[in-house]
């Protein structure tokens, strides 16, 4: 029986929490009803102000286009240097790889730089319509206005703010034309200069290789011609090779110096293939077998009667194979000259928009409503809390005295 009493003593105390609860909604709902007037008309008194401001606000237009880079202009060049075989491939796979890096960056770091910022600040008279003193001020303005970001798929999208929706458009399509423009000056500065070495390096190696050819012939008549074969046929050959190598790898190397520095990876790696190159050299040309294999003589080796001889055919064969291997690059550059630079294919063209991008006038009026509508909701059941709080006897005498010092703390400031 006394488990059944507290039972019921529970529930009657539930279903007074639940009144309770149910009072104060229905209390809050009466004093926000009675107050509707004064919470709508500050709502509405917000939204207005707040719309003003906004058609106040200066409107700014976001003009953008998109363009696609090819990404495939070094894959010919590295190709036929590999071709060329023997220590060209390691420059094959540097102009496929690490050298030339993404083209998509390269073209965004164009795009950022001084040199177009200040074409543009030039074209568009910024300097006025930024109301900048200085260039580097004009500068820093642009590039608050100016977003440029490489996406997935070697695209570029460019896009520009700007209180004048024409302007904003011929800037951003501008920026296409400096690109354009700065990599056509670009591409073709850094093929002529390689056209220009290797061409200084095939004259030279030609007049050597005239000259080899008079001296072989010159000895032709003085003595005779000496049939050389087997090991000695062999170790011309490996000779005229191997030091045409190493001319071929000294020329890739003084490129690769004009681009990248003494602690690259790239030209240590060159180096190390040139010194062994050397020393294999050195062990072919001196008068001690090499390796193991007794078919192979050096040169020290053979009789003296041919030595001279076989001078004279070591260095023909030698200039010859170094110029036909310094013609094919020679070739190869003229072609790289030649050629058009990376194409730049522009996907959308920015045009005049008919709407602006900022200010959002219609959220702006909407979250000024809510906001407004919250804090004015807000205060008037916090004012109706604090009337029933002094309607009390004992709270009217805590709050009489709190005014009396706050009043007393006003005098003495």
């Amino acid at each position: 029986m006394r488990v059944l009493s507290d039972e019921v003593v529970v529930l009657a105390e539930s279903v007074q929490a639940g009144d309770a609860a149910e009072s104060s909604l229905l209390k809050t709902l009466v004093v926000l009803t009675e107050r509707r007037r004064f919470i709508g008309g500050g709502m509405l008194l917000c939204g207005l102000i707040t719309a003003a401001i906004a058609l106040a606000m200066p409107v700014t237009y976001t003009a953008s286009t998109v363009i696609l880079t090819s990404q495939s202009g070094s894959g010919g060049a590295a190709a036929l240097l590999g071709e060329l075989g023997g220590s060209l491939s390691a420059l094959a796979s540097l102009g496929g790889g690490g050298l030339l890096g993404s083209q998509s960056d390269t073209f965004v770091g164009v795009l950022d730089s001084r040199t177009v910022a200040d074409e543009m600040i030039e074209k568009f008279h910024l300097q006025k319509v930024y109301r900048q003193r200085t260039l580097v001020d004009t500068r820093k303005s642009l590039a608050k206005h100016t977003h440029i970001e490489g996406t997935k798929g070697s695209f570029i999208r460019i896009s520009v703010d700007d209180h004048d929706a024409r302007r904003a458009a011929d800037m951003a399509n501008t920026y296409v034309d400096e690109l354009y423009r700065r990599n056509q000056t670009l591409a073709l500065t850094t093929a002529s200069q390689r056209r220009l070495f290797l061409e200084g390096q095939v004259n030279a190696e030609r007049d050597q290789l005239s000259n080899a050819e008079a001296a072989f012939q010159q000895l032709q008549q003085k003595t005779g011609v000496i049939q050389l074969a087997g090991q000695s046929e062999i170790t011309l050959r490996s000779i005229a090779q191997i030091r045409a190598e190493i001319s071929a790898g000294e020329v890739q190397l003084e490129q690769l110096r004009t681009r990248e520095t003494e602690q690259s990876m790239d030209v240590q790696r060159l180096e190390s293939g040139l010194n062994a190159l050397r020393e294999q050299l050195r062990k072919t040309e001196g008068n001690s077998g090499f390796g193991d294999d007794n078919y192979f003589v050096s040169a020290g080796r053979i009789p003296q009667a041919g030595l001279e001889y076989l001078r004279r055919m070591r260095d023909l064969r030698y200039h010859e194979a170094l110029f036909e291997t310094l013609s094919k690059q020679y070739e190869l550059a003229r072609i790289e000259e030649a050629k058009a630079p990376p194409v730049i294919q522009v996907v959308d063209k920015a045009i005049v928009l008919d709407k602006r991008s900022w200010p959002p006038r219609t959220l702006l009026v909407v979250l000024a409503l809510f906001t407004s509508g919250v804090a004015l909701s807000g205060w008037v059941l916090l004012k109706d809390r604090w009337s029933k709080l002094a309607e009390v006897p004992e709270n009217a005498l805590h709050i009489s005295a709190l005014r009396k010092i706050l009043r007393h703390k006003n005098r003495l400031a």
